[in-house]
């Protein structure tokens, strides 16, 4: 292994793995390309298709992340690889609901007799157009609220993200609609998609009927889980679902091995593998003295140093001690200490010589210099232990930092010592180190524990030198180990995750409950749900072996904001209907809103995420294939399987203000219609549309009409 390995192999990695992040992008493209229409008949495909709308529809989403990243970068805020690889999939999931609940919005709402498509547009753009602030609303709050963590990578993808829902929510209501505008105007008038200078005449109209998703959700999905049966069994599966996340949330590791990083077939795997595995002695650690200590008082030495006359409970050798348990302390081997050389080295030997007379009488002697003028030993005999005067301390120290050691002086401090002492300009000690050796470290539990037991013991060993006389009361002893600035984050992590996913979580509250209508108990289903997400994410990474780290807190927000797509919409369309129970409502909810929920959030993550299975590298395969899929599939089960079945049970009741509109609507229609008896299609219009949600009657869009009806009669 070379300093530059690791870097060698991420960057061969990254490489490697840029064209699977290419296909899975392109997937993602496609099926939004492709979805977005509804084909009747395969004479009118090239017509009824919408790939050019679809691409417009990923330009505005793309657009809003350019942008987005873009201004930070413009600001001087850094970016990093994370943020180019998850920041898109998120922008992608929120910009792609929206587009499809528009869309099939616009698809399902008939047009009024007489209205023009501008109109028609405005009206399918009003219905939804709430719903899609606010999940975009409250995204960007929980985001640019996340931002007050002070993890950088988390903050700037925080950041960035949250600018970006905001640019892709106005582009959408602004660029997409426009776009949608022309494309509507194209199909009307039978252009072909693509290429919409060429007509396609002598076409048969096209079939208004609902598509094969609307149709399998009323038909099958809906009864099924409507069931009076399937109603209890659900809530209770779930809410052993969310003990089990609870619990082995409790039990996930914290950190991130360097392992991970790297490709499968990668050398430096069988390195780390023999490394942790024979190595017998692990990373050397630094306990640091800032300034603010006199080590030239006896005082001061003797609670530094470990040998004859020093304190029981000296710096050096509360190290010691703490070698003696290493499984508690981390520490094999004691530190080093230039204190006691020091002492040593001016022990009258042959180390620290003076000249006793002519031109250099005073100075020091090296110990190879054999001269009969190097006679005179600069400490004087004593029975006692060595300790200098202040005045010998400053005079000798420097000269001990630069005697090179040999066979006549083995504890010259030149070679151990030399960059260990800072000393300032009248001789002071600035700052000074001392190494001890930490026992073998073989991953990020063992390196975190490490850097927590140290600091532990740093700050002890800071309370007792502080009560040395003269001692500065902002004196400080602190650990330092060329690993530290991988694992400090290790450190608060958990506490920081969990303040950033709490704030997250407030602005879908608030938003739901005061900014648009919505009442209490909707936003605390809203609220409960993406909780229940969370944990139950959380809890399946502890069993799939997805550690917590900063990546997987980066994904954690993500799937905040994921969620709300995949429960907000659906919570809304049932605090709006005007259906007269919950069941009812909550059945009509899941229809026609988590149809659209499913095929714009679900069916646009899962194919790119699945095409992540194919890359080499370990931490695309952990933190975002698996970690993605399970924020996906859980989503998924959360908002189309437990939230209908918990509405149609707690949900809030029907909104008054709504049943009255909705009867001076009804009044309103039955007034045109006896104002013009000889209107053609009067009859039927009256008779068969429904004004809710602007969908039609199961029985004449051809659906079983033993169903619940959608909305109320004209």
């Amino acid at each position: 292994m070379a300093e530059r390995s690791l870097e060698d192999e991420i960057n061969r990695t990254t490489a490697q793995d840029l064209p699977i992040f290419g296909v899975s992008y392109i997937v993602i493209f496609l099926y939004i390309s492709l979805a977005l229409g509804r084909y009747s008949s395969w004479r009118r495909v090239l017509v009824d298709s919408k790939v050019t709308l679809g691409l417009g529809g990923v330009a505005v989403v793309l657009g809003a992340v350019t942008a987005a990243m873009g201004f930070f970068c413009y600001l001087g805020v850094p970016s990093s690889l994370v943020i180019l690889q998850v920041v898109p999939f998120l922008v992608l999931a929120v910009g792609a609901d929206n587009i499809f609940i528009f869309v099939l919005e616009y698809q399902r709402l008939p047009r009024r007799p007489g209205e023009r498509r501008e109109e028609h547009i405005g009206r399918a753009l009003g219905r939804v157009a709430p719903s899609m602030l606010l999940c975009s609303l409250s995204e960007a709050i929980c985001f640019f609220l996340g931002a007050l963590t002070p993890m950088p990578a988390v903050r700037t993808f925080a950041l960035t993200s949250g600018f970006a829902i905001v640019l892709d929510f106005l582009l959408q209501v602004s660029a997409f609609v426009a776009l949608f505008s022309l494309d509507s105007r194209r199909q009307e008038a039978s252009r072909l998609d693509v290429c919409p200078c060429i007509g396609a005449p002598k076409l048969p109209p096209p079939d208004q009927s609902e598509g094969l998703l609307l149709r399998f959700f009323w038909k099958f999905y809906v009864p099924f889980l409507l069931h009076r049966v399937t109603r209890v069994v659900v809530p209770l599966l779930f809410m052993g679902l969310f003990g089990v996340g609870l619990y082995f949330m409790c039990h996930i590791s914290v950190g991130l091995d360097q392992e991970l990083a790297l490709p499968k077939d990668s050398y430096l795997l069988d390195y780390f593998f023999n490394l942790n595995r024979y190595f017998e002695v692990g990373a050397p650690v630094y306990f640091v003295t800032t300034g603010g200590y006199n080590f030239s008082s006896e005082a001061g030495m003797n609670a530094i140093c470990s040998s004859a006359g020093c304190d029981s409970y000296s710096l050096t050798q509360k190290i010691q001690y703490a070698t003696e348990f290493p499984e508690e302390s981390y520490l094999a081997i004691p530190a080093s200490s230039w204190v006691d050389d020091f002492i040593d080295w001016l022990t009258p030997s042959s180390c620290c010589r003076l000249y006793a007379f002519g031109v250099h009488k005073g100075e020091f002697c090296p110990s190879t210099v054999n001269s009969l003028t190097c006679l005179k030993s600069c400490m004087d005999f004593t029975l006692g232990p060595i300790r200098p005067s202040e005045e010998q301390f400053h005079k000798y120290l420097p000269w001990f930092l630069s005697d090179p050691p040999n066979i006549q002086c083995p504890k010259g401090g030149l070679a151990a010592y030399n960059t260990s002492v800072h000393l300032g300009p009248n001789g002071q000690i600035l700052a000074s180190r001392f190494m001890a050796y930490h026992k073998p470290l073989r991953n990020s539990q063992d390196y975190t524990e490490a850097l927590r037991a140290s600091r532990a013991l740093a700050a002890n060993i800071t309370a007792h030198l502080r009560q040395v006389p003269g001692t500065d009361p902002a004196f400080e002893v602190f650990p330092y180990t060329i690993t530290n600035v991988f694992y400090e984050q290790y450190l608060n992590v958990v506490p920081e995750g969990l303040f950033m996913l709490a704030i997250c979580l407030l602005p879908t509250f608030i938003v739901c409950c005061l900014l648009l209508g919505m009442d209490l108990r909707s936003g605390l289903l809203n609220l409960f749900s993406i909780i229940m997400i969370l944990v139950d994410t959380v809890g399946f990474m502890a069993l799939w072996g997805i550690s917590y780290n900063a990546v997987s807190l980066i994904n954690l927000v993500t799937a905040v904001g994921i969620s709300v797509e995949f429960v907000s919409h659906i919570t809304r369309a049932f605090a709006v209907s005007t259906q007269p129970t919950r069941l009812e409502r909550a059945k009509e909810a899941t229809v026609f809103m988590g149809s659209a929920v499913f095929a714009g959030v679900a069916m646009t993550n899962l194919p790119g995420i699945l095409v992540l299975g194919l890359a080499k590298a370990q931490l695309i395969q952990i933190f975002f294939f698996r970690l993605n899929l399970l924020i996906t599939v859980l989503g998924l089960l959360h908002g189309l399987v437990f939230l209908p079945v918990v509405l149609s049970y707690l949900g809030p009741d029907v909104n008054a203000a709504l049943v009255l509109e909705q009867k001076q609507m009804e009044e309103a229609a039955r007034a045109r219609v006896a104002s013009c008896p000889s209107h053609p299609g009067a009859t039927s219009t009256a008779s068969s549309t429904y004004v809710n949600y602007g969908f039609e009657h199961p029985a004449k869009s051809g659906l079983d009409s033993s169903l619940p009806r959608s909305g109320h009669k004209f």
